[in-house]
């Protein structure tokens, strides 16, 4: 541990006084150190307790009658001036025998858990230990002055949602837990240098290659000479990292196990972890990235002042134009159509040439199978995927009637007792039945991706929300029928009015919730198990030996994940999160999840939102990448994982404005070296580790 020598009580105790001097050069300064003598009384305890270690960090030791036990430390003077910083961090330890999710919060005055302060999270395995971070002020940069900027959901800014130079506490706490727990805290810290811009000066911010023109960055684009000698230096990389040399051609292990080929990847059990199985019968771990492909288009309609060098439509790059509609969220969510401008694949040309498209496609898998990884994932080029040279899983979107009474991030639920949710569907699969359908190359289906699945009675109350001639809510009524005969016998038992059953039909109002809760948890359980089985029996009618690998959770209840392990081959999820090693179906019930997306971003390569996972620097970031495999792979019905995604997104947003710094390789096409090489060293020993390991 970090310590400075002989620091006395007072000195800790004085730190706030002294960090506006220090902050002119943005030095990391130290909050609290918790070295001898420190006043643990002054600790705030909530459901915990709290006292110093032999090694001296801050021990806490919570309960779990409280919805969020914890400790509280106060700002010694009050408060403490850090608007010179961009974050706060604290080395965690978890001295407990169970995964721990240890949360920190920044307060400002009236802190409410939801205003006037930043949240931040990280779960560590027991024993072990890492450095959570805060970031209290949104990007390394700061304007002078606030200025519009639109279709965005990351930017500089002159403000940011906390007022970091009156910041009074720091929360550390658990979120419901349900056993007790214990874990250690130290040297608490600011730092991470905010540099000031001219708001007067800050437009145009995005120079001709779509990098962010006021910073400079490590493998950053100066001239089209800097692409031909990336291209050069990726070329030398391969020679020297050709990829793992006990792997088949589908990325299976040929130094382990044979079990039986079947021409298919198919799932088993075997040493009591699942486990994907290649056509040749070996063992295979889904080591996997999503969006493969060349595009990357940002909208340019009402701020083409943002680019300093939009080609002329006599320019050879005036072929990356284009018009978009997408736009579930932001700006563009209410100003489209939109012009757009694609700079991925403007590089592509400077990069490669008149052939960049095969090029890109032929470097793609060797990037992959260099980068040690096997799995071409969800929302992938078929271009890229049927050269054949990678596995890949099959992405199935399509929509049928919805229904009406329910709301979701993307849209709403589909009626799935309404007959175009079958037909919809086979007419989409059609197109497969010459393709993917027998390929061996080929995984898996994902379909649907993030539907609204909502809490537990979510759907059934939905249904009883929508119009008359809604199919689903006939099919409610019918089961109410089939179970109360008259209405007086519902209303009796929901506590209800309805004069008839036509008149319970024509009603938006659903009834109250707790009174009707066996119906609505019924009727929830057969629109789950509808969606699925149906789903299950178009897919298997048309490729019987491919796995249906499930619909992709985000939010998801117990109910229809109870629905999905009885249906699909494979359950996947979503999950945005620091580790899934202790991921698993309600109940355990044991059968094979996947990790259809996850993601760690930073802001020192230039970009303006870190995604839904924040690290600290790009280190910090392949550091949780090794992490979060490392812990995927022990768990014992985790079968692969698909990082969400090939690329950054466009330094200036996609369609609903996401731009995040998440990609493998930058806008340049340029790779990042350190999650690059997380991904090789997990990825040359993740069959090994995973048969060792528990």
């Amino acid at each position: 541990m970090n310590r400075i020598a002989n620091l006395s009580l007072i000195a800790v105790f004085s730190i706030s006084l002294l960090i506006s001097i220090a902050a002119s050069a943005a030095q990391p300064v130290l909050l609290f150190d918790f070295g001898s003598g420190f006043p643990v009384a002054s600790v705030q305890t909530s459901d915990a307790k709290a006292d110093l270690s032999a090694s001296g960090s801050l021990r806490v030791t919570t309960g779990h009658e409280k919805t969020w036990p914890g400790i509280t430390l106060k700002a010694p003077e009050g408060k403490w001036n850090l608007a010179p910083y961009r974050y706060i961090t604290a080395e965690i330890k978890n001295i407990d025998s169970q995964t721990v999710t240890v949360n920190c919060r920044v307060d400002n005055p009236g802190a409410d858990g939801t205003n006037n302060c930043i949240t931040d999270n990280i779960t560590l395995a027991p024993g072990k230990s890492a450095t959570l971070t805060v970031n209290i002020f949104p990007t390394p940069w700061r304007l002078s002055e606030p200025l519009e900027l639109i279709g965005m959901r990351g930017f500089p800014v002159h403000k940011g949602k906390l007022d970091t130079a009156n910041i009074t506490q720091l929360l550390f706490f658990l979120n419901k837990p349900y056993t007790d727990h214990a874990f250690e805290i130290d040297n608490i810290r600011a730092a991470g240098e905010i540099r000031n811009l001219d708001a007067k000066t800050f437009i145009p911010f995005i120079d001709e290659f779509g990098q962010f023109a006021h910073n400079d960055w490590p493998g950053k684009i100066h001239s089209e000479k800097d692409l031909l000698n990336a291209k050069k230096t990726e070329e030398n990389d391969f020679d020297q990292n050709p990829g793992p040399a006990d792997w088949n051609q589908y990325g299976g292990w040929t130094a382990g196990p044979k079990l039986k080929a079947t021409g298919s990847f198919r799932v088993e059990k075997f040493n009591d972890k699942w486990w994907l199985v290649d056509p040749e019968g070996r063992l295979f771990f889904s080591h996997g990235i999503d969006c493969v492909g060349s595009g990357n288009a940002t909208p340019i309609t009402d701020r083409e002042h943002y680019y300093a060098a939009l080609p002329k439509s006599s320019s050879p790059f005036a072929q990356f134009y284009g018009t978009g509609s997408w736009a579930p969220h932001g700006y563009y969510n209410v100003h489209s159509p939109y012009k757009t401008y694609d700079f991925s694949r403007a590089n592509l040309l400077r990069k490669y040439g008149r052939t960049w498209k095969d090029d890109f496609a032929q470097i793609t898998h060797r990037r992959l199978k260099s980068w040690a990884m096997n799995t071409i994932a969800n929302w992938s080029a078929p271009e890229i995927y049927f050269m054949r040279k990678t596995p890949y899983v099959c992405t199935i979107s399509y929509s049928s009637r919805q229904l009406e009474g329910s709301q979701g991030y993307w849209g709403k639920f589909y009626d799935v007792f309404d007959p175009s949710f079958r037909s919809k569907l086979r007419g989409r699969l059609a197109s497969e039945k010459d393709e993917t359908a027998s390929d061996p190359w080929c995984i898996g289906y994902f379909v649907h991706n993030e539907i609204a699945w909502g809490d537990e009675l979510s759907l059934a109350l939905a249904a009883l929300a929508s119009p008359p001639d809604q199919p689903a809510k006939k099919v409610f009524i019918d089961d109410l029928k089939t179970k109360y005969k008259t209405i007086a016998s519902l209303n009796k038992a929901w506590k209800t009015t309805y004069p008839d059953w036509q008149a319970l039909l024509k009603s938006v109002t659903p009834p109250d919730r707790n009174q009707a809760r066996q119906d609505l948890a019924a009727f929830y359980t057969k629109t789950a198990e509808t969606y699925f089985k149906t789903i299950r029996e178009e897919l298997k009618a048309i490729t019987p030996a491919k796995l249906y690998l499930g619909c992709r959770f985000a939010w998801v209840n117990d109910r229809a994940a109870r629905a999905a392990a009885k249906f699909c081959d494979v359950v996947s999820y979503n999950r945005y999160a620091r580790s899934v090693e202790d991921l698993a179906l309600p109940d355990r019930i044991d059968m094979p999840l996947i990790i259809g997306e996850f993601h760690f971003g930073a802001l020192d390569r230039g970009m303006f939102h870190t995604g839904l996972v924040p690290t600290a620097d790009q280190k910090d970031r392949a550091e949780k990448y090794r992490s979060y495999l490392r812990g995927a792979l022990r768990n014992p019905y985790i079968v692969g994982t698909h990082w969400f995604q090939y690329k950054d997104q466009a330094t200036t947003g996609r369609g609903d404005g996401e731009n995040y710094q998440i990609g493998f390789i930058d806008v340049a096409d340029t790779p990042n070296p350190e999650i690059v090489e997380a991904a090789r060293k997990i990825g040359r020993s993740m069959y090994q580790y995973r048969l060792e390991n528990k």
